[in-house]
């Protein structure tokens, strides 16, 4: 029960491994923040949450729009009086195709989604974990953030800016209690995943097995697990990290 006591916000908190990382901490004590922009699929997650007994609050959300942050964190204090982690994790690739085709609105729409998001929630949550004693941020990166890859120009950019960001966040807080680290996550088995493969699923599925050297895609509760440690007084001297989950993706 790692979390007894604990408030921890995730954002995309209703599907894949926002879903996976609110059952972990939630399941070893922690009081959880779910946030996302869905209000039903937000309100049957904390129905469900509640009916096990966990203690949670749902807060509709635009993790895109500051205000909606701001909100969403304050709401936290309010309600529980503390917040001891979070775990950003909000992004999609949407703007597809070579970068010459890729229209102003479309790039600026991908940035906001991936990376403003996470900017927004360094933002606000820093001195709300300052306030409660400290506490750890995990931003949800991906290898696309450590490596090129075609026709997901705007993705990688962003992806590439979210490392960047946690790397300078820890720096600024790194003697304040606060750590903030990034996961640089390979293909994970998620609903997300799972619209993205197409006409052909089971072969876009064996594509991306065979595409890690461990010869296939990750879990959410792999995932997740990992997070929880990060989150968790168990890694008091990683903070300024990006930590590959990946299935030897990078390494290859």
């Amino acid at each position: 029960m790692r979390f007894t006591d604990k408030v921890i916000l995730v954002t995309g908190a209703t599907s894949g491994m926002g879903r996976a990382v609110v059952e972990r901490v939630s399941a070893e004590g922690a009081r959880v923040v779910l946030a996302a922009r869905s209000k039903d699929a937000g309100e049957a997650f904390a129905a469900e949450l509640r009916a096990a007994g966990r203690d949670v609050l749902f807060v509709p959300t635009d993790v895109t729009v500051g205000a909606e942050v701001e909100l969403l964190v304050r709401r936290t204090l309010d309600h529980y009086g503390r917040l001891d982690g979070a775990f950003n994790n909000v992004g999609a690739a949407t703007a597809l195709g070579p970068i010459t085709e890729v229209d102003h609105d479309a790039w600026g729409a991908e940035l906001a989604l991936n990376l403003d998001s996470v900017f927004f929630g360094l933002k606000y949550q820093i001195p709300a974990l300052q306030a409660s004693g400290g506490g750890a941020i995990v931003n949800n990166a991906s290898t696309t953030g450590v490596t090129g890859v075609a026709g997901l120009a705007a993705y990688g950019a962003a992806k590439h800016g979210v490392i960047g960001l946690t790397r300078s966040a820890a720096l600024d807080v790194a003697t304040t209690g606060v750590r903030i680290n990034a996961l640089v996550t390979g293909g994970v088995d998620t609903p997300l995943l799972r619209r993205n493969m197409g006409a052909n699923p089971e072969e876009a599925l064996q594509l991306a097995n065979a595409m890690h050297p461990m010869g296939r895609i990750g879990q959410p509760a792999e995932l997740a697990a990992f997070a929880a440690f990060l989150l968790s007084d168990e890694a008091p001297f990683i903070t300024g990290a990006a930590l590959a989950i990946d299935g030897g993706l990078t390494a290859a």
